[in-house]
C-alpha cells in the first residue's frame, strides 16, 4: 500500500496539464515560442484591445502565465501561483466576454477554465505530490490563499479599470472624428 491516494495522484494530473498548458502560453507570450508572437508581437495585439502600455501589459501577463504555470505543475507556492494565472486569466476572458462563451466563436470558455482549474488548485492545495509536500508547505499556508487572492483581485481589477477607459477614450475619439467629418 502507498502512502499516496487517487485524490493525490488526480492533483498531481490537473496540475501537469493545467501548469503545463499555462506556461506554454506564457512563453507563447515572453519568447515567441510554439507560434506565439514574443513580447513584440502581443505587446501590438495587447495594446489593439486597450492594455497599455502594450509591452509591458504582454510581459506582465506572460510572466503569470509562464511563472503560474510553471509553478502550479511543480506544485510550489501553489496559492500564488493559483492566484497569478487566474488573475492573467481574468484579463484573457474580458477580452473576449463580447464575443459570448464558447472559444469556437472566440468566446471566454477556454480561458474562464484555465482561471478555475487554477483557482481550484490554489483553493484546495498540491496534494503530497508536490514540492509544496516536500518542502513542508513553507510557501503554501491557508492564510496565503486568501492574501495571495486579495493582491491578485486588486492588481486585475486596476488593470481591467485602465483597460476599460482606455477602450473608453479610443471610442470617445472615433464619434468626435465622426462627427468632425
Amino acid at each position: 500500500m502507498t502512502c499516496y491516494d487517487r485524490r493525490d495522484l488526480g492533483l498531481l494530473l490537473l496540475r501537469l496539464g493545467a501548469g503545463g498548458v499555462l506556461a506554454a502560453h506564457g512563453a507563447q507570450k515572453l519568447l515567441g515560442w510554439f507560434g506565439g508572437g514574443g513580447l513584440e508581437g502581443t505587446g501590438q495585439f495587447m495594446e489593439s484591445v486597450g492594455f497599455r502600455p502594450g509591452k509591458a501589459s504582454a510581459a506582465m501577463a506572460g510572466l503569470a502565465e509562464a511563472g503560474g504555470g510553471l509553478l502550479l505543475a511543480l506544485g510550489l507556492a501553489t496559492p500564488a501561483a493559483g492566484a497569478a494565472a487566474a488573475g492573467a486569466m481574468a484579463g484573457a476572458a474580458a477580452v473576449n466576454v463580447p464575443k459570448g462563451f464558447f472559444a469556437q466563436s472566440g468566446g471566454y470558455e477556454y480561458a474562464a477554465s484555465l482561471g478555475l482549474t487554477a483557482t481550484g488548485l490554489a483553493i484546495t492545495g498540491p496534494g503530497r505530490l508536490s514540492l509544496d509536500a516536500a518542502l513542508g508547505h513553507a510557501v503554501n499556508r491557508g492564510w496565503m490563499v486568501p492574501a495571495a487572492f486579495a493582491a491578485t483581485a486588486a492588481g486585475t481589477a486596476a488593470v481591467l479599470g485602465a483597460r476599460a477607459r482606455n477602450l473608453r477614450r479610443e471610442r470617445e475619439v472615433r464619434q468626435e472624428a465622426l462627427f468632425e467629418e
